[in-house]
């Protein structure tokens, strides 16, 4: 089998996902990934005419992110019209499966260089835009296994794992620490390109706007639980909440406390990544330099009602596919959708935690949804080159009872 190597990797900075608040707002979605995708033909000097597909990740594909938002983004960016695009939707997990896609396209010999990333307008197109809800309104799956939101998935796992509500603020806490610090440090600059209006060329924002410096453990122990008044409100028709049906499913669980906030939990954002994988004849062939390889990706199904569990056995999956353990792993990016979600990998896999997150995460820089793998990737390769190591894995919880993980070396 080949190997598919990463070229480069670019990303905007990401926007506060609110409407007319965040910077990136006013930007359209398809303009955010096309600006995007022209960064990355500068920066990698290819021929866009050689690009075989790209494959994007997006989640809430309604509206202005319909319609095939990868094949209109190629079109914005005004690359050949004979390069193809496709738009994928693994929930939180989709900009690092269309990474991997990708990747699987060059390893089986079918292509020689591929596009995978992802893009999310959450001020633009919110979540829930398309009006599906948890499950597609299925009455038929909805007796066969009731979801619940992910933030009672959340707090479910916490409370099974005994993390406290100080537990939780302290990891966010820190999560905003070192997104301070690597901000300070320059340490996004390599990936990081300013989005600029598409009308006056003006820069709208060049770096991300989400963290917030100087937050501490005690400041973030103000804010009230966010999913606990949702938890209890009914949403059947015999009147079970939300709480009550996660219990029924986890009947040695007394109750579910409600330990996640706005403040441990992942910030709502917009922003867009591109990552550009070859073959390495392709990569010889044109005198490109590699930066890594992709050396394993995995996926792993779990229980749906508590959800978030599964980057474990996805990582487990991975690391068994590369023949590695967990402490030969250099740099872990665990994306962190809710605070518990890291903790609880953390421990299963008996990581080094000054390993993981190590510029900060989600819940201090945003998720999203559609990008966020795509950036981790680029994250986590930036960082092993200024830190000179060779190994980094990147894992995702997913909605639905799914993780994914990526592992990547350093050429």
């Amino acid at each position: 089998m080949r190997e598919a190597w990463i070229l480069d990797a670019v990303r905007t900075p990401r926007g506060r996902g609110k409407k007319d608040k965040g910077a990136l707002s006013g930007i359209h979605p398809q303009e955010l990934m096309a600006q995007t995708l022209r960064r990355l033909a500068e920066r990698s000097g290819i021929q866009t005419a050689d690009v075989e597909d790209v494959v994007l990740g997006c989640v809430s594909q309604a509206g202005e992110q319909g319609a095939n938002i990868a094949r209109n983004s190629v079109l914005a960016a005004e690359w050949p019209q004979d390069v193809t695009g496709v738009t994928l939707n693994r929930f939180c997990g989709s900009g690092a499966q269309a990474v991997n896609f990708a990747a699987m396209g060059v390893m089986s010999g079918h292509q020689e260089l591929v596009v995978g990333g992802g893009v999310e307008s959450m001020s633009r197109v919110p979540m829930m835009s398309d009006r599906a809800g948890l499950d597609g309104h299925n009455e038929l799956l909805r007796d066969r296994v009731h979801q619940v939101a992910q933030g009672i998935s959340a707090d479910l796992i916490a409370t099974i794992e005994g993390f406290s509500r100080e537990d939780c603020d302290r990891f966010a806490a820190e999560s905003q620490r070192r997104a301070q610090q690597a901000q300070e440090e320059g340490r996004f600059d390599r990936s990081l390109f300013p989005v600029v209006d598409p009308r006056t060329g003006e820069v709208v924002l060049e770096k991300d706007e989400h963290p917030r410096p100087g937050t501490t453990a005690e400041a973030l122990s103000e804010l009230g639980p966010v999913f606990a008044e949702y938890g209890a409100k009914p949403v059947t028709e015999d009147g079970r909440t939300s709480d009550q049906i996660a219990l029924a499913r986890y009947p040695e669980v007394a109750e579910i406390r409600h330990v996640h906030t706005a403040g441990n939990s992942s910030g709502i954002v917009d922003g867009a990544a591109a990552m550009l994988v070859s073959s390495d004849a392709y990569a010889s062939a044109h005198g490109l330099t590699p930066r890594a390889r992709i050396v394993a990706t995995a996926t792993a199904g779990a229980e749906p009602v508590i959800m978030l569990t599964a980057p474990t056995p996805a990582s487990e999956k991975a690391l068994q596919k590369a023949g590695m353990a967990s402490t030969d792993i250099d740099l872990w990016e665990i994306n962190e959708a809710f605070a518990a979600v890291p903790l609880q990998t953390i421990r299963n896999l008996g990581i080094d935690s000054d390993r993981v997150n190590v510029n900060g995460g989600a819940i201090a820089l945003g998720h999203p949804l559609g990008a966020t793998g795509a950036v981790l990737l680029g994250t986590a390769l930036d960082e092993l080159e200024r830190r000179g190591l060779g190994t980094a894995l990147v894992t995702l919880c997913i909605g639905g009872g799914m993780g994914i993980a990526t592992i990547v070396e350093r050429i």
